[in-house]
């Protein structure tokens, strides 16, 4: 009985070794100690012969090699991987991974390698971690070979795709097959397929691989080929326009963050306030001087940094707009151009005091983790910093009308902002909402301070860059309506962004406040007019 098994065991293990024998065709041993006398076309030939082998013992000698850490031993050219080892190197054997004693450096040479060389190897390399039982190598495999197809790997693309069995790694070793099809000696009818293939993966890895084979593909196929290449660069067109509308929304919400505070207070007070993007300006610097607390006392918080920033912002902003309206505004109510001047140099005060604290250079505001990198969506590129504003802005909006069309002091701003005498006279008491309408808006703008610190330099020039951009959402959309405010924004972010590639970013504002001129020429109380009878006075 043991003998049979033993037996049975000897036969199994000489099959194996006889099937690998076969798929390979050569020693690995050999193969590798070939490269110590290889030009760079005969390497490109042998690490092609090795990839065939399948036999993942090889992987740590190609990284070598890629590394420029093979070498060859001049008495008889057999190469190893070297590690440094005092005074002389350790020789270690690139098959088997086995110390092979010491020598002094002078007796190696350097195997040579090139750009081309590289690629080969990377092809190798990807083909040779197909088999990985760890699904994001394999994935990452599929990947290497996608982007440097090879048709020594092909057989072991399709070896590896007969065993796969995660969905999406396996779609992505049929994109890699295909790419592989496309540049070997298949049939006519396999490579129509690779081209299908190709088409439906698209993008611009799609159109380099295509574009790699277009001079030398069988000219029977040479109209599917720019058939694919035609449908790619369409759909290529359509996700272009799907990044722009994308970046506009991105841009809109920026606006629609610096621009609803400012929406309020112009409607409800009538004030023209130069210094809106101041309060901006200080929403950003207190969401710094958070961070800088919590990288000092409780740096493991960090994440939470701009959850902690936001009420601190708005509680330091809304102070300050209530001590600006108090302290100045009420007294110039009536009198708009007084009322802007007096803003601007309570604008050039801040920006001034600002400076002198923080000084005229940017302050660093780091991005917590749940807000860096992005992800892809369809053809789309989206970080994750503009994703999380777009929400925080339409939560801002939401919230806002909330508080407008629920509570008994949106109640009251509404009333003041339809009509003063009359609200005045049912015992509203106007300079009250009007002191804290400016609060809330300044507010506001602290929020939207946080949320620019994450995507914008914090200066004192910060709230400058926003404040010419709010009004116009503001007059475009409809002086005090929230509803205007978020269209006017979201529509002048979208189209600067169509205008910017044609126009430039400069030409591209001016021609944006050109049409709303002659936009307000024909409506001038904005695309939402509020109604009421102090305004149609």
């Amino acid at each position: 009985m043991m003998l049979r098994l033993f037996l049975s065991t000897l036969f199994l293990i000489v099959s194996l070794a006889a099937t690998s024998f076969a798929q390979s065709g050569a020693d690995p041993k050999a193969l590798f100690n070939a490269l110590g006398k290889a030009d760079f076309k005969q390497a490109e030939e042998l690490i092609g012969q090795l990839a065939a082998t399948g036999d993942p013992r090889i992987v740590p000698a190609l990284e070598a090699f890629a590394e420029g850490e093979l070498y060859a031993r001049k008495s008889d050219s057999a190469v190893f991987i070297t590690k440094a080892a005092g005074t002389n190197v350790a020789l270690i054997d690139p098959v088997t991974g086995a110390a092979a004693g010491e020598v002094p450096k002078a007796q190696l040479s350097k195997l040579k390698i090139n750009n081309n060389l590289r690629r080969v190897i990377r092809s190798a390399l990807g083909g040779l971690t197909l088999l990985s039982p760890d699904k994001a190598v394999r994935m990452a495999a599929a990947d290497a070979v996608l982007k440097s197809p090879s048709a020594e790997n092909l057989e072991l693309v399709e070896a590896a795709l007969a065993k796969e069995t995660d969905a999406a790694v396996k779609v992505r070793m049929e994109e890699a097959r295909a790419a592989s099809v496309l540049i070997s000696d298949r049939a006519i009818d396999q490579k129509k397929q690779a081209i299908d293939t190709i088409a439906n993966l698209g993008g611009r890895d799609g159109i380099s691989i295509l574009m790699s084979v277009s001079s030398s593909i069988d000219p029977a196929l040479k109209g599917d080929l720019d058939k694919a290449i035609t449908k790619i660069e369409n759909s290529l067109k359509l996700w272009e326009v799907a990044q722009n509308v994308w970046y506009g929304m991105s841009l809109g919400s920026v606006l629609l963050l610096a621009a609803i505070g400012l929406a309020i207070t112009f409607g409800v007070m009538g004030i023209i306030n130069m210094a809106h993007g101041e309060m901006v300006m200080l929403g950003a610097y207190s969401t710094f001087m958070v961070q800088e607390l919590i990288r000092t006392h409780a740096p493991h918080l960090f994440d939470w940094s701009l959850a902690i920033a936001l009420p601190v912002a708005f509680l330091v902003t809304a102070g300050v707009g209530l001590v600006i309206e108090r302290g100045v505004i009420r007294f110039l109510y009536g009198r708009p151009l007084e009322t802007l001047l007096a803003t601007w140099g309570v604008s050039l005060i801040l920006q001034q005091l600002v400076r002198s604290i923080f000084g005229p250079t940017n302050q660093e505001v780091g991005n917590p983790s749940w807000m860096s990198g992005a992800f892809a969506l369809g053809g789309l590129q989206i970080t994750w910093n503009r994703m999380w504003i777009v929400a925080f802005s339409l939560s801002i909006f939401i919230g806002l009308l909330i508080v407008m069309k629920r509570s008994a002091f949106g109640l009251q701003m509404r009333a003041v902002t339809q009509n003063r005498r009359m609200a005045s006279s049912m015992g509203i008491r106007t300079p009250w909402v009007d002191a804290f309408t400016f609060a809330l808006g300044s507010g506001i703008a602290g929020i939207a301070g946080v949320a620019l610190s994450q995507i914008d330099n914090v200066s004192p020039n910060l709230g400058q860059s926003y404040i010419i951009d709010s009004f116009m959402v503001v007059v475009f959309g409809g002086v005090g309506n929230l509803w205007g405010t978020l269209v006017g924004a979201l529509s002048l972010g979208i189209l600067n962004k169509f205008l910017e590639p044609w126009t430039g970013a400069v030409l591209g504002k001016i021609l944006v406040l050109v049409l709303i001129i002659l936009f307000i020429q024909k409506r001038p109380r904005g695309l939402f007019a509020l109604k009421g009878r102090a305004v149609e006075a």
